[in-house]
Formats: structure tokens, sequence, C-alpha cells
């Protein structure tokens, strides 16, 4: 299994590097928090750490460090806008519940 992105996440993440004229992808994590136990995390990474497990979708590269992979395998990470609201969207078969408020997830 792996970690994707879908085409439009890709292209905002593509976008983001550009604008910030560095980065050579993107870090997706789990930590722990929340009333659910688990919340993704995100950031642009800059170096590769040795560990990482790396996974390319549509040009770019997704970093997942070790201890998040078994959280996250399987996870499909889109680029959504509605109406006023835009932002990531995790497809994670692992999830088996999230929190009322959609900030955490237990697997």
């Amino acid at each position: 299994m792996s970690v994707a992105l879908t085409e439009n996440a890709a292209r905002h993440v593509q976008r983001y590097l550009e604008r910030r004229g560095k980065g050579i992808g993107l870090r997706l994590g789990v930590r722990t928090t929340g009333c659910s136990g688990l919340a993704y995390k995100l950031e642009f990474v800059d170096d590769s750490a040795n560990d990482d497990e790396v996974f390319e979708s549509h040009g770019v590269k997704v970093f997942v460090d070790p201890k998040s992979l078994p959280y996250l395998e399987g996870t499909q990470l889109d680029y959504t806008r509605e109406g006023l609201n835009e932002g990531f969207r995790f497809s994670n078969p692992n999830e088996k519940a999230q929190c009322g408020c959609g900030e955490s997830f237990t697997v």
C-alpha cells in the first residue's frame, strides 16, 4: 500500500512550493491529540530523514515517518474547495471514527 495525493492536492502543493521558493515535497504524519486520539499533521519538507518512506503522486513527493506509516497506509489526500471553505481532505481506510469537530480520529 501507499500514501497518495489526488491531482488537485498535488497541484496545490506544487504551487505552494513554487511560491515558497524551496522544498522537496510534503510530509504527512500523525500526532497524539484531540478527543479521538490522533490528528493529521502536514508540513513542507526541505530535507528528508534517512528513515522516511517516500511516495510520489502526480510529480509530488510525500514523506511519511515510520511511526506514522501504519496509521496512514492507503490514505489518499485531496484538496477541495466548497463555498468559502478550502483545505485538505483525508480518505484513510484505517480510520474507524472521527471526533465531532473533525480534528482528530481513531484507528
